[in-house]
């Protein structure tokens, strides 16, 4: 066990490189939590409760584990708007966010607001900003070797020290019943407004485009692709893809694939008001990854509206 544990840690100091608390928050059902990385997506499936828990490869002391809430409120579908998706202007979401791992724990909290323009019968221009509070938290106990030789967080050994960022995210999305795309930004200050222990310096910034396409088939069966590349200093790029089945608009079975790193299978059930996934994803030969599965668990639950096409064209998931 210590074997694997110290081997892991080995990894996490290889991919954050310049600042070991710099860690990327992956999803592997990011469609079903755009709004999470682009504020202008917030409300974009309009008024749901969501939230997610992904643990990586477990039984290994001090891997991965991410919990994540949040709640978008369309104020269009809160209004009764005939066609809130097209016709509302407004959207709000709060999200909150744990990530633990090795000496780290990281707590975040989201505040994201979009607004939206009609430019044609079907399409809208959506722009969002949110403002994000970031507590990272260092456990000097749980450094490693190589961590405690580092000058600068190897000062913190043998204590717990708090670290706490504010920065803001931004946003853009051309939107449409069927399909997407759009550009964000996180941490568009670079994590500069910074208070407490010195324990990493700065928080790059990371650029995001996303991008999907779904089409219903028939009354039984509809498709949905979804592509997310992210881009940050002192990290290699990152490029995903996800492709899903729906059946009979209550469950479906997927296949994704983050290049170079690893791929996944998805499935997952639509009950009335509530959609539940699960994704078990697995590391590719090559990748720096530990060998073992990856668990991800989604949930859904539509505040106001059912999982059910209102015509035989609509694809009621992402």
């Amino acid at each position: 066990m210590k074997k694997y544990s110290y081997l892991f840690l080995l990894f996490l100091l290889t991919v954050s490189t310049a600042s070991y608390s710099q860690s990327r928050k992956f999803v592997s059902q990011f469609s079903h939590f755009q709004g999470y990385f682009n504020p202008a997506l917030t409300g974009y499936e309009g008024s749901v409760v969501r939230g997610f828990v992904r643990n990586q490869w477990g039984g290994i002391e001090g891997a991965p584990k991410t919990y994540f809430l949040s709640a978008d409120i369309d104020f269009g579908e809160l209004a009764g708007e005939e066609d809130p998706a097209l016709l509302g202007k407004n959207a709000l979401s709060v999200n909150l966010l744990q990530d633990n791992f090795g000496a780290f724990r990281e707590n975040e909290l989201m505040v994201n607001y979009a607004a939206r323009v009609r430019i044609s019968q079907s399409h809208n221009l959506r722009l969002g900003t949110g403002v994000s509070y970031q507590s990272i938290r260092l456990d000097g106990n749980a450094l490693t070797t190589e961590e405690a030789n580092d000058p600068t967080i190897g000062q913190y050994l043998g204590t717990f020290s708090n670290l706490n960022v504010i920065d803001f995210n931004i946003g853009m999305a051309l939107t449409h019943a069927n399909y997407y795309l759009s550009y964000g930004i996180h941490r568009a200050n670079g994590g500069k407004f910074q208070r407490g222990d010195e324990f990493m310096e700065g928080y790059p910034a990371e650029h995001m485009v996303q991008a999907g396409f779904r089409q219903a088939v028939s009354e039984n069966l509809a498709f949905t692709g979804n592509a997310f590349y992210r881009t940050r200093k002192n990290l290699p790029d990152i490029m995903e893809l996800n492709l899903k089945l729906l059946m009979m608009d209550r469950f479906w079975i997927g296949l994704g694939h983050r290049f170079d790193y690893a791929t996944n299978v998805q499935a997952g059930i639509l009950t009335g008001k509530l959609r539940i996934g699960y994704v078990y994803e697995f590391p590719m030969v090559g990748s720096y990854l530990l060998p073992g599965g990856i668990h991800e668990f989604t949930v859904a639950l539509n505040l106001f509206r059912f999982n059910e096409r209102q015509n035989k064209d609509e694809v009621i998931m992402w």
